[in-house]
């Protein structure tokens, strides 16, 4: 009797420490949306009231009801510039992700190659976008070409950083283990080094995601062709020129609200690839 009791009562431990991690883990999804959900309403509730009580002219500080406005009014424009953009970014993102990684697992698998190219790569990135954007434009036409490869070419930098990272930091021990056993270099790049690597390739994506649909948008600054064609870019450029601050509230809005999207899309892949062994993933599912 004794011994089932104490059954008895280890089962009902686990039951109720099963409710109570249930319950905080409810506690803090509530937490992690509540507080923003707060500050977006003190927010937008200050930026309501300032153009109001200091009578701010819409073109100078739209409120978020004329921002609304405007983007209902001028959703027939709106909604393709978007799409476009989306489109453009996706595709610079992807090229960035399958070329950024090709090329950091060949530098990694060379030493003469990492020290020869690499510096080539980091100018590359110092070099601001705004002075190859025209020679991409001469080279490609303007257009939706050229704004994919600067699109590429900004989001490109920090997936071959944090790959090439994760590639060289692998534990020592586990390389000496691969030797051991006679692995080859591929053998060891593919089963050890590249699954690795995987959570600083992650947060490289994570960085080129955002930064891809800034290129998109400063492309289209440069290399947008207009009409029904032009992505956000463009349209925040007629905006502008044409005082219309209300509507190009709503495109920047717009063009913030998808790289939120894309972030977390891309933050829900990472997670869902790393879960199940690093801690990193481990401690954000807990």
């Amino acid at each position: 009797m004794t011994s089932q009791t104490a059954t008895t009562n280890r089962s009902k431990l686990v039951v109720e420490s099963s409710i109570t991690d249930k319950k905080k883990a409810r506690g803090k999804v509530k937490g992690t949306i509540i507080g923003p959900v707060i500050a977006l309403v003190i927010f937008l509730s200050l930026w309501q009231s300032i153009p109001i009580v200091f009578d701010i002219k819409p073109f100078i500080l739209p409120k978020p009801t004329d921002v609304l406005q405007a983007a209902m009014d001028d959703w027939h424009l709106l909604w393709p510039a978007i799409q476009i953009t989306v489109t453009e970014s996706i595709i610079g993102f992807v090229i960035s992700a399958i070329v950024g990684i090709g090329i950091s697992i060949l530098l990694a698998s060379s030493r003469i190659l990492e020290v020869s190219l690499y510096p080539y790569a980091v100018i590359l990135q110092t070099i601001p976008v705004v002075a190859i954007a025209p020679i991409i434009v001469i080279w490609f036409g303007s257009g939706f070409n050229s704004i994919v490869i600067i699109s590429f070419l900004i989001g490109f930098f920090p997936v071959v950083s944090n790959t090439l990272m994760g590639l060289n930091s692998v534990d020592k021990n586990m390389g000496d283990l691969f030797t051991l056993y006679n692995a080859s270099k591929w053998q060891t790049m593919w089963k050890l080094r590249i699954p690795a690597a995987m959570p600083y390739m992650m947060s490289g994506l994570k960085i080129s995601c955002t930064l891809a649909i800034v290129g998109a948008i400063t492309g289209e600054f440069i290399a947008g062709i207009g009409g029904g064609r032009g992505g956000l870019g463009y349209a925040i450029t007629v905006a502008a020129v044409q005082l219309k601050t209300p509507y190009l509230f709503a495109c920047a809005i717009a063009g913030a609200i998808f790289g939120i999207g894309f972030y977390l899309l891309v933050s829900s892949i990472s997670r869902f690839m790393l879960k199940s062994w690093h801690e990193s993933a481990m401690k954000v599912e807990k």
